[in-house]
């Protein structure tokens, strides 16, 4: 038979569970406790009628290992090489298959569904569990003649319960079916084990579900095996439980020393003086620690309560401090720059009113604008505001002046051909010899150049008046050397100076002829040495 055994038959038979909990079922109960197997069994018996080839070998291993194990890459490849179509695996955790009085627990089974007309062609099962079922010699349970059921263990037979409306077949293989629905799960709760992924804290509370479930069980079969798996389970859960247990409180350590490195870090923040914190850089990295926060408090192990209160209450201290002092930086900041504000609404209104003056309020615009450099900051969209209506007003009026001085330099295009054919003019100043001359016509040039009047751009008068001024330094500087040559007090001095020099000279050549009737070399040297010496100083006045 399969896991999907019959059900018991609909009747009308009256609940008479008795004062030792011996259990008659029902229907309902029954079509409860079978469905689960039921549902998986359907595939196993799908996969049972096309696999049979493949039954004596895998029965011979089971019977002979309790397991059977195969890669899945393995069958899987092998399976589609030679269907040569494509395959669907489909994984199933838990299945009963009762065959021949033995229950097989398939761990997962790997079914390479290749549909053909209808048809599965290829089963792959990873792993088996066999549970003998009790021989016709050594039978676990038994059915009395009034339907009573019980089973039999190691300090004689327990009553599990009535079946009165079916045969003794039909009983046993009702509480057999209880039997194995048993056994599924403590094969399950194996798997779980192997396979790794769950705590052991976790499977040890399920074994002591299961544990319980099974004492005083409504079933037939070896129900000490059970409890016997189910205690060696429970011994290597206890053992692997320590182990969680002391890498779980290290977990935790290193978990309240990264949540308080986080409360620190919020507790400097909270500790610096608000007058030199940038908020903004402050804000975002009080929200990045408290991201983190959030982050280790949902993927973290969890804390004791009065440590992450503890923690908390800093953080959140922390937090609120750097708040309050914000809040206060900004209402103080918001009243200087509602100051500042007012101040420089005051300077754009005052500039606005120069308007009316054109370019003459530019020197009052220029006050405007000093006291507007030192008026501070009100804010940078209200600053921005302000300094675009401010240099606006300002733009008028140099804008009246940039239109004035394009009318002059417009009007000055005759006047500056007019100076420089002058400045062409006073080039004969500098060619004339005679000084009193020059200076004649280089006044006339000036006088001329004056009446011409101002010109524009000023760049172009600037560069104008240079020229004419080099011809007037050139002409000066003539008059001043012509000056020192003639004045009369110099002509005396340089007269009284030729006339010492002369005698000097007459007296230098009488000593240098008497030195050379003496033949006196060292005195004709000194007296050649210096009539020489005199000589140039009177040739250099002239003399």
């Amino acid at each position: 038979m399969t896991a999907a055994a019959d059900f018991p038959p609909e009747t009308d038979a009256p609940d008479t569970r008795g004062a030792d909990d011996n259990e008659t079922p029902t229907v309902a109960e029954d079509a409860a406790t079978t469905t689960g197997a039921a549902a998986d069994a359907d595939v196993v018996a799908a996969a049972e009628d096309t696999a049979e080839a493949d039954r004596p070998a895998e029965d011979g291993l089971a019977a002979e290992t309790g397991e059977s194990e195969q890669t899945p890459d393995d069958a899987g490849s092998a399976g589609s090489e030679a269907a040569g179509v494509e395959v669907e695996v489909v994984e199933i955790d838990v299945v009963e298959v009762v065959e021949d009085s033995e229950v097989v627990a398939v761990e997962v089974i790997g079914v390479a569904d290749v549909v053909e007309d209808g048809d599965v062609v290829a089963v792959e099962v990873v792993d088996v569990v066999v549970e003998t079922a009790p021989s016709d010699d050594e039978p676990w349970g038994r059915v009395d003649e009034d339907g009573t059921v019980s089973v039999r263990e190691a300090d004689g037979w327990r009553v599990v319960g009535q079946y009165p409306d079916g045969s003794a077949e039909e009983a046993l293989a009702y509480f057999e079916r209880k039997y194995n629905d048993l056994a599924s799960e403590v094969t399950l709760l194996e798997v779980r084990h192997r396979r790794g992924g769950a705590s052991a804290s976790d499977l040890r509370s399920t074994a002591r579900t299961i544990n319980g479930k099974l004492d005083g069980a409504a079933a037939v079969g070896d129900l000490a095996s059970l409890v016997a798996r189910v205690a060696a389970l429970t011994e290597t859960l206890a053992a692997e439980s320590a182990t969680e247990a002391v890498a779980a409180r290290e977990a935790v350590d290193d978990a309240v020393k990264s949540r308080t490195e986080l409360v620190e870090k919020a507790e400097a923040l909270a500790a610096r003086d608000p007058r030199t914190v940038q908020w903004k850089q402050a804000t975002a990295e009080l929200n990045a620690l408290f991201d983190q926060w959030q982050s280790q408090q949902q993927n973290g192990p969890r804390l004791p309560k009065s440590t992450a209160q503890q923690l908390w209450k800093r953080f959140r201290d922390a937090r609120a401090t750097v708040d309050k002092h914000r809040r206060a930086f900004y209402a103080e900041l918001d009243e200087a720059h509602k100051g500042v504000r007012d101040r420089k609404t005051r300077l754009v209104e005052k500039a606005e009113a120069l308007a009316s003056k054109g370019e003459d309020g530019i020197p009052a615009y220029r006050e405007l604008l000093d006291q507007w450099k030192t008026a501070g900051r009100a804010g940078k969209k209200v600053d921005d505001a302000l300094w675009a209506r401010f240099k606006a007003a300002g733009d008028a009026l140099y804008g009246a002046r940039i239109e004035r001085e394009a009318a002059d330099a417009e009007a000055s295009r005759e006047k500056i051909d007019l100076k420089r054919a002058l400045i062409e003019e006073a080039k004969a100043v500098g060619d004339e010899r005679d000084i009193t001359k020059a200076r004649s016509i280089l006044t006339g040039i000036q006088r001329r150049w004056d009446e011409i009047g101002r010109i524009f751009p000023r760049d172009t008068e600037r560069s104008l008046d240079d020229e004419l001024r080099r011809v007037e330094n050139a002409l000066r500087s003539r008059e001043d050397a012509d000056w020192k040559r003639n004045d009369p007090e110099q002509k005396a001095r340089a007269n009284d100076m030729t006339r010492q020099l002369n005698d000097a000279i007459q007296k230098l050549e009488d000593e240098l002829e008497a030195a050379k009737k003496s033949g006196d070399k060292k005195a004709i040297a000194n007296a050649t040495d210096a009539l020489e010496a005199r000589r140039t100083w009177l040739k250099a006045l002239g003399g």
